[in-house]
């Protein structure tokens, strides 16, 4: 497959959203419930209208559908109505463990969302991808380099020194790069964990479309599937053989 290709597929869902001010007021919305799940407090329907502003009170719903479905991908959390009357909402873990909450009552939540959609991006750029392409992609989920996030802390150090010390990615400088400038890879333990089908179901539902709308990259993804089984079938291969020889 041509990197190139990849590139366009993912300069074109980016550049999309980017444009789109219903996407941008999304993006704003999502970081709004997140800093109200993080210190543990209740918020209403008014607060979010206000936010985005009267001028967008008619998109409120698409709006809405658009954070609380990157909400669900992304952190593990539904946002459901707790009380019609005062129009409040609750948040309802959608993850086989509930997050756990530090001494000061700020609930932690998980990474792994975001982790994956890290690898999407990088699969949809050819396998190599950009720190400019990383964070214009990130910059759609509310993660800005430079920016504290209420869950991720500074974002550079997490992504180029935690995933990479956990192995999650690589970084290596582009050759020839002057000024220097660093492109990420899958690390080992990303091939150990997931699939290219698993993580470009995640950029699909980001984009709220199918991971078909990516022929390209639905083809590579269904070769990797494939070669991950061949994989599976030789090597079950060989454990059986070994075994019926030791006994």
């Amino acid at each position: 497959m041509l990197r190139s290709e990849n590139a366009y597929w993912a300069a074109a869902a980016i550049l999309s959203t980017r444009r789109d001010p219903l996407s941008r007021k999304a993006s704003l919305l999502l970081h709004f419930i997140l800093e109200k799940y993080h210190n543990n407090e209740q918020h209403l329907h008014t607060d979010m209208l206000r936010l985005i502003s009267m001028k967008y009170k008619e998109h409120f719903p698409k709006i809405l559908n658009k954070a609380t479905s990157q909400l669900k991908l992304v952190y593990g959390l539904e946002l459901k109505v707790d009380n019609p009357n005062t129009q409040s909402y609750v948040f309802v873990s959608k993850l086989p463990i509930p997050p756990r909450e530090d001494p000061n009552s700020k609930k932690e939540l998980p990474k792994t969302g975001l982790v994956l959609a890290l690898l999407g991006v990088i699969f949809m750029n050819g396998n190599h991808a950009t720190e400019e392409q990383v964070w214009e992609f990130l910059n759609v989920l509310g993660v800005h380099p430079g920016r504290r996030h209420l869950i991720f802390g500074d974002p550079c150090k997490f992504i180029t020194k935690d995933l990479v010390e956990q192995r999650y990615l690589e970084c290596h400088q582009v050759p020839y790069s002057n000024p220097p400038t660093y492109e990420f890879l899958w690390g080992p333990r990303a091939y150990s964990e997931t699939t290219k089908m698993k993580v470009l179901e995640i950029i699909a539902k980001i984009k709220d479309t199918l991971p078909g709308s990516f022929p390209d990259l639905y083809e590579e993804a269904l070769c990797d599937k494939a070669n991950r089984a061949g994989r599976r079938a030789e090597a079950l291969g060989y454990s059986l053989a070994k075994t019926r020889i030791l006994s």
